[in-house]
């Protein structure tokens, strides 16, 4: 939850100004069925704005294959709007959007983010195409007997494209936040993420999240999903990445050698699982490389913590902090999603995160956290959590 008095936000000194225009209201025809556009009123400009698919997501009573689990219960699940969800909870202000069908799994995803203090004043409601959804297994995705089974091939989220999405409302924020994803739904998308991460006079900071997903891409010979990324990720101004997926993707395996095959983003943001991570932040003189060692956690549930990571490393950034701090927020908020059986997570207060990431190496490297460690703080820090101020 929100602490009001540690709630306070810096500009980005190297963000440039926003500009754009809004896109009068349009009905485009792809294939057999209308895009039907909506008219945007801009709202406040906000921190982040957060651009991708989010779908009702069916999660299992109990664990065993998807053939024997007899009920489910109903969250949410989208790579973006988790972000989204997570720095709102921190007390940023953030901006959801997205398209979603006019039915009853669309209401609910839109209520369900706004929730969170999340903008969707900007997601758009299509009548012909249905709110994607998809069911899983209670087992870690890199299990083998991982189960997850989408339905999401002609959701309204696959009809984003450049002309379909309003430039202002995507130009709203001092941040746009990206991920793969987004890029294997359709062709549209591809356009979309092309145009959002092309050079651009007043484009915001965009940061790009890989979130490889090799089943999501039906590669040809010319649009294979790795490459794709690897174009996308040239193109934006922080990228996060595991190890993991920069060897599955592209056979590039060291943080070192990922930074070789990345030397455009202005930062990059290598993930290592236990190991930490490591960014190469790169000026005038070259890369300043900083390596801070995960957290120890009790884990409940291994999903949702690559977004919520995302989602500390940009607070941080927003709020101008140094770069092992803004690493360990991003810890901090991965801990806490891990801790819970969802995607989301309640992160801990600005004021505890901010105590915690002071800590020294010696102090922050014994940290041990477990479920329920944002309510009761004490039994991480060693003491009474202290009234917090501006």
């Amino acid at each position: 939850m929100r602490n009001a008095h540690c709630v306070y936000r810096s500009p980005l000194s190297n963000i440039r100004a926003i500009a754009g225009s809004t896109e009068s209201p349009a009905t485009h025809h792809r294939g057999a069925r209308a895009i039907v556009t909506a008219q945007y009123t801009p709202g406040p400009p906000v921190d982040v704005v957060c651009l991708g698919e989010s779908m009702v997501t069916f999660l299992p009573s109990r664990p065993g294959r998807l053939a024997d689990v007899p009920s489910f219960d109903r969250g949410i699940g989208g790579a973006e709007s988790n972000v989204a969800c997570a720095l709102a909870a921190a007390g940023h202000s953030a901006r959801w959007i997205s398209r979603v069908g006019a039915d009853g799994f669309g209401d609910h995803l839109t209520e369900a983010v706004g929730a969170y203090g999340v903008d969707t004043s900007a997601v758009q409601r299509d009548p012909n195409r249905p709110t994607g959804v998809y069911f899983r297994t209670a087992d870690d995705r890199d299990a083998d007997h991982h189960e997850v089974i989408y339905y999401r091939a002609g959701s309204a989220a696959s009809a984003m494209a450049p002309g379909v999405m309003d430039r202002a409302a995507l130009w709203s924020g001092q941040v746009l936040h990206l991920s793969g994803i987004t890029a294997a739904l359709s062709p549209g998308c591809l356009a979309l993420m092309r145009e959002l991460t092309a050079p651009a006079p007043g484009r915001p900071l965009v940061s790009f999240d890989v979130n490889f997903r090799p089943g999501l891409w039906r590669d040809d010979a010319d649009e294979t999903g790795p490459r794709v990324l690897l174009e996308l990720a040239r193109g934006a101004d922080v990228v996060f990445v595991g190890e993991d997926e920069a060897a599955a993707a592209w056979d590039v395996r060291g943080a070192a050698a990922i930074r070789a095959a990345l030397p455009e983003p202005a930062v990059l943001v290598v993930k290592r699982g236990a190991a930490g991570a490591t960014v190469f932040a790169g000026g005038p003189q070259g890369d300043t490389v900083t390596t801070v060692p995960a957290l120890r956690v009790d884990v409940v549930a291994p999903v949702g913590a690559g977004d919520a990571f995302a989602a500390g490393f940009l607070s941080g950034t927003l709020r101008g902090l140094p770069v092992r701090d803004r690493v360990r927020h991003g810890h901090l908020m991965a801990a806490a999603a891990l801790t819970v059986h969802g995607d989301l997570a309640d992160p801990p207060s600005r004021c505890v995160a901010d105590r915690l990431a002071a800590l020294d190496d010696t102090a922050w490297g014994t940290l041990r956290i477990g479920p329920g460690w944002t309510e009761t703080v004490s039994d991480v820090t060693g003491a009474e959590e202290e009234a917090c101020t501006p």
